[in-house]
């Protein structure tokens, strides 16, 4: 099929009339659209949900183990000058 022969097949087609759309497409897309958005709106909720437990998490663990300070030595040092 050469180019003259694609577009006018192209043509053809979009010539054509649209076939008809269902009368309650309208409905069924909103009704679906609702539905992915409340569990969007509800994994994004989930999703922040989690993310400040575990920053409550970490702040208490924090608090309560203080990775920051050096633990207490185990060993005495050597006595010297006695």
């Amino acid at each position: 099929m050469n180019r003259p022969q694609r577009e006018a097949a192209a043509r053809r087609i979009m010539e054509r009339t649209p076939p008809p759309v269902p009368p309650d497409l309208y409905v069924e897309a909103v009704r679906r659209g609702g539905r992915v958005l409340r569990r969007r709106r509800a994994a994004a909720r989930l999703m922040w949900l989690l993310v400040f437990a575990a920053a409550v998490a970490f702040t208490v663990w924090a608090l309560t183990a203080q990775p920051w300070v050096e633990p207490p030595s185990e060993t005495t040092p050597p006595l010297m000058g006695w």
